[in-house]
């Protein structure tokens, strides 16, 4: 088993850079299926799961070039270029580990007229299908058949016209599949309902760099006017917002200063207001976010929404910062119906955390202790992260070595001072 000991208790300092977004890279990755010209992605963070979508795109013809960051990136450079498709069925053994996996869909189906996609795996946050994007790709002109555990998406002869389609509840995956496969349509489509998410904002940025015509980008409703071909391009992925909020609440629960080098303000404003209301000083600095101490945490109610309301993927790491602030906190979880496991190993380091189906109240305690924890998810994981960090003695969290030994949270510079953790296989 892969785990992080923690010995906590201590106020925090430095300036943490900010990697590139996780949710972004997974996104903006397949897009070198579009095109036969190399595509150049800057500050991709140094996780796994991007290197697992690498060699995905691999077995499809994809070749791809790794470089070390350059001085103004914290992550690394990947040249991508699909001179030629290979292949255009993404197998279950790839697939099976990682969810993302299903984005190759759309871009194989636009660019090679076929696609073969194993059905993604089931999740430990709860049930996530894939209905939208088969809905949304069919409204484009798509055939849609599924056999065996494969999804096989084909266009009819003279390719893909495009189309309309309204999303019946917003889906980020499924307007990033949609997206993908509109830029290269015959005619012009229109989404609506789309998800506005700034990761989405950073796909629709890239693919317009590439030369596709997108109107209303950051909007509800995108049109795009398909082109014949893309070319490729050089881009740097956006700062993760998840992580930055992250660190944000490791300040916040142990009372410390951190700068965030490269977080933005404008990407994450529920999160930033959310903090402030928690009693939390934060400010725009020159080179990103500055955290700063401003007394006792406060309680908060808060509900999980669609960008641009509280992102999900920030609800643990609240959940844990607020075990320590005075009243009792009101949290709901809209997105996924199972996304309060943390709750538990919480609850054995001293938190006081009742949860009603879709509700958790979390009573404020004046300590936590360092106890033996085991994650469930990535978010999970963080959460118990930052709890070690304000607990008292020793955490010992059970991780994936996945997230976070594979380096997805990069060596603070100037060096990370405070509390102790270190990854143990």
């Amino acid at each position: 088993m892969d785990k992080i000991i923690i010995r906590g208790g201590k106020p925090l300092s430095g300036r943490i850079p900010i990697s590139g977004a996780k949710n972004s890279a997974l996104t903006l990755l397949p897009c070198a299926l579009l095109t036969d010209e190399p595509l150049t992605l800057r500050n991709l963070p140094r996780l796994a799961d991007v290197d697992s979508f690498g060699h995905l795109l691999n077995q499809l013809g994809v070749s791809t070039m790794i470089e070390g960051a350059r001085p103004e990136d914290f992550g690394r450079v990947m040249t991508l270029r699909a001179g030629r498709v290979t292949s255009t069925v993404a197998p279950y053994d790839i697939v099976r580990k990682m969810r993302a996996s299903i984005l190759v869909l759309g871009p194989l189906l636009a660019r090679a007229g076929e696609a073969t996609v194993s059905l993604p795996g089931g999740c430990a946050i709860g049930n996530r299908p894939i209905d939208l994007h088969l809905k949304a790709l069919e409204a484009l002109g798509a055939e849609i058949e599924i056999t065996a555990g494969y999804v096989t998406a084909r266009a009819p002869k003279g390719g893909l016209p495009g189309g309309d389609f309204g999303f019946p509840v917003v889906s980020v995956g499924a307007t990033e599949n949609a997206l993908m496969t509109a830029v290269l349509c015959k005619g012009t489509s229109t989404l609506r309902n789309a998800a506005r998410e700034p990761e989405i904002v950073d796909l629709c940025n890239l693919l317009v760099a590439m030369g596709a015509k997108i109107e209303g980008i950051g909007g509800s409703t995108l049109v795009i006017h398909g082109k014949e071909r893309l070319h490729g391009a050089t881009y740097r992925v956006m700062a993760d917002r998840i992580e930055a909020g992250s660190y944000a609440c490791a300040a916040a629960i142990t009372g410390s200063a951190l700068d965030l080098i490269g977080a933005k303000l404008d990407e994450m404003e529920a999160t930033v207001a959310a903090l402030r209301q928690a009693g939390v000083h934060v400010e725009e600095i020159a080179d990103g976010i500055a955290v700063r101490p401003n007394g006792k945490l406060q309680a908060l109610t808060l509900s999980t929404a669609p960008f641009p309301g509280f992102a999900t993927d920030m609800q643990a790491q609240f959940m844990a910062m607020l075990c320590l602030a005075e009243g009792a906190s009101v949290l709901t979880e809209t997105i996924f119906e199972n996304r309060y496991m943390h709750v538990p190993e919480l609850n054995r380091m001293g938190a006081h955390i009742e949860v009603k189906g879709r509700t958790a109240v979390v009573h404020g305690v004046e300590r936590m202790v360092g106890a033996p924890v085991m994650a469930t998810d990535l978010r999970a994981s963080m959460s118990l992260i930052i709890a070690g960090l304000a607990a008292e003695g020793e955490t010992e969290a059970g991780l994936s070595k996945r997230w976070f030994c594979s380096g997805h949270y990069p060596p603070p510079t100037p060096p990370f001072q405070g509390g102790e953790a270190r990854c143990a296989a």
